[in-house]
């Protein structure tokens, strides 16, 4: 019995030291396999935020140094830049910009008014006023107009005036932008001199064959009646500073138009003058009239300027007049 019972005690000694050699066992591996998961978890927690950084080529990350160093780029990079340079471009810009927004074009109803107009005040002057005379008359002019206009633009057209309001807008612009060019559109140019000069070693009284020119371009048909070195008077019909045309006979066919296609109440044209003269023509007047000028006029009863060869007492008053009437010209059709 005493051996049955000392068995038994190093049976139940030994079942013991075993059942704890396996409790620690497993305890061990369990710890070693969270170990791995934690491992393996964080190495796709690393791979997962590398693809992420390729994949956001902005997700850049900069030491201190090369931020200073960028920083310092672009406060020399900014200091070089041509700031004075810059501004008088822009500066340049606005202006140019102005200018084009300025520009206006009158229309013709404005610019006849306004011919007519200056035609009617330049009659006041002496008759021999010089340029610099028929200049500032023009000036003043332009300054009276500029101060109607703004009055009608102020009253908004309420003033009795014999523009409309929209015409006054108009008119301030073009006068405020440029004047000369203004001037030029409803036919006044003031030349800053104007001599024509001409070589005449004829002997005095003979005209030799000047006066059997042929005038260039197309010949004239018959109906335009044309007579070289002529100047018939008229009233305008349609101005010649700003109505060119390339030849006689383009001049005479215009006067024929015009007659036709003017209204009951308009004057026709009967009579055509023609400046075929490529270095302008004559007339006592303060204009430059110059090669292709075309003048549609009209007349009751067409009466001669002058034919031929301007007089001798007329040369004595206008220095500049050459020999020869340079002018061509024509009457078609009845009054």
């Amino acid at each position: 019995m005493a051996r049955g019972g000392g068995e038994w005690g190093i049976h139940k000694a030994v079942r013991g030291k075993w059942a704890c050699s396996y409790k620690k066992t497993t305890l061990i591996v369990c710890c070693i396999n969270i170990v791995i998961a934690l491992y393996v978890l964080r190495s796709l927690y690393a791979s997962l935020y590398i693809y992420s950084d390729r994949d956001s080529p902005l997700a850049v990350e900069y030491t201190p140094d090369q931020i200073r160093k960028m920083e310092e780029s672009v406060r020399i990079r900014k200091s070089a830049e041509p700031v004075e340079l810059i501004r008088l471009v822009k500066q340049l810009k606005k202006e140019l910009s102005d200018e084009l927004s300025v520009g206006v074009e009158l229309p013709e109803s404005l610019k006849l008014k306004l011919t007519n107009e200056i035609i009617d005040k330049l009659k006041t002057l002496p008759p021999k006023a010089n340029v610099s005379e028929q200049r500032d008359f023009a000036e003043r002019w332009c300054t009276e107009k500029l101060e109607q206009s703004k009055q009608v633009v102020h009253e908004r057209g309420t003033l009795n005036s014999s523009i409309s309001l929209e015409e006054a807008v108009m008119l301030v612009k073009a006068l405020e932008s440029d004047r000369t060019q203004m001037l030029e559109d409803i036919g006044l140019w003031i030349p800053s001199e104007v001599v024509n000069n001409e070589h005449d070693d004829k002997p005095e009284g003979e005209l030799g064959d000047e006066l059997d020119e042929i005038l260039p371009g197309r010949p004239l048909p018959p109906e335009c009646h044309a007579e070289l070195h002529t100047d018939y008077d008229g009233a305008a019909v349609r101005w010649g500073l700003n109505h060119h045309k390339e030849s006689a006979a383009d001049c005479c066919q215009a006067c024929l138009v015009q007659a036709k296609r003017a209204k009951p109440n308009e004057k026709k044209c009967n009579v055509w003058v023609y400046c075929p003269a490529e270095n302008g023509c004559h007339s006592p007047d303060i204009y430059e009239h110059r090669l292709g000028e075309c003048w549609l006029k009209f007349a009751e009863t067409p009466k001669l300027n002058f034919k031929d060869k301007y007089p001798e007492s007329y040369r004595r008053s206008h220095p500049s007049a050459p020999v020869i009437v340079p002018w061509a010209s024509g009457i078609v059709g009845a009054a």
